[in-house]
């Protein structure tokens, strides 16, 4: 089942933001499920215990603003798709520190909406289906690469840092470079990254997940290439 959370202060944009999820959902035959909170902080108290999958944040809220409400999150590990709702243009672009995937402006476009609700999908899709197998003497682990901040490689020895745990493993960066889909771009030579997790690029460091890491002087201009076409989509 599709889990969703719709997070405003004004009912009335949450109750209509619901209507039109809802619509949408039960066009295309999708089981779901959404909560609603009323404010940053019930946000935050409500999914400690549980999680979503995609979540419509409103940025102007009276206490705990989306923004901050939504580095909590990340904080937190939640890994969901985040669509920012807002009434100014201006805030869109705090969203990039939290990985947010898209905005919506007020007052409600419904063809905004359901195109943003159907990328979100995609890239849950997209998220879902790939994995990288490790095999081991005890056995394979599937390791979804979803959940990978970034591999970092150790003389033969490659460690698959993720958002709960870490991964060592026997192989070659290079080789393993060319098994990973374009998301996770080479920075250094013992480092490939997850461009989801990399929130800045900071002279000779790239800043992964709130982790430092080294930017090699060769692979700086291709990083930031990489990166900012990443935004962009």
């Amino acid at each position: 089942m599709l889990e969703l959370a719709v997070c405003d202060d004004e009912k009335v944009f949450r109750s209509d933001l619901r209507k039109i999820l809802s619509r949408e959902l039960e066009l295309c035959g999708i089981r779901y499920l959404i909560r609603e909170f009323a404010s940053g902080e019930e946000l935050i108290a409500g999914l400690e215990q549980t999680d979503c999958q995609i979540l419509f944040l409103d940025i102007e809220m009276k206490g705990l603003d989306g923004v901050t409400a939504a580095r909590r999150l990340r904080q937190m590990k939640r890994q969901m798709e985040i669509i920012f709702v807002t009434s100014y243009a201006d805030f869109v672009f705090q969203g990039y520190e939290v990985r947010a995937l898209n905005y919506i402006l007020k007052p409600y476009d419904p063809n905004k909406i359901t195109a943003v609700l159907h990328t979100a999908l995609e890239a849950l899709d997209a998220e879902a289906e790939k994995y990288y197998v490790i095999e081991q003497k005890q056995g394979s682990i599937r390791l979804p690469l979803s959940s990978v901040k970034y591999f970092a490689s150790d003389r033969r020895m490659i460690h698959a840092v993720t958002t709960d745990r870490e991964y060592t493993f026997y192989e070659k960066l290079s080789e393993l470079e060319t098994e990973l889909p374009e998301s996770f771009v080479r920075i250094h030579n013992r480092y490939l990254v997850h461009l989801k997790y990399l929130q800045a690029i900071q002279q000779n460091t790239a800043v992964v997940d709130g982790e430092a890491l080294p930017v090699s002087r060769s692979c700086k201009n291709s990083l930031s290439a990489a990166f900012a076409k990443y935004m962009l989509q």
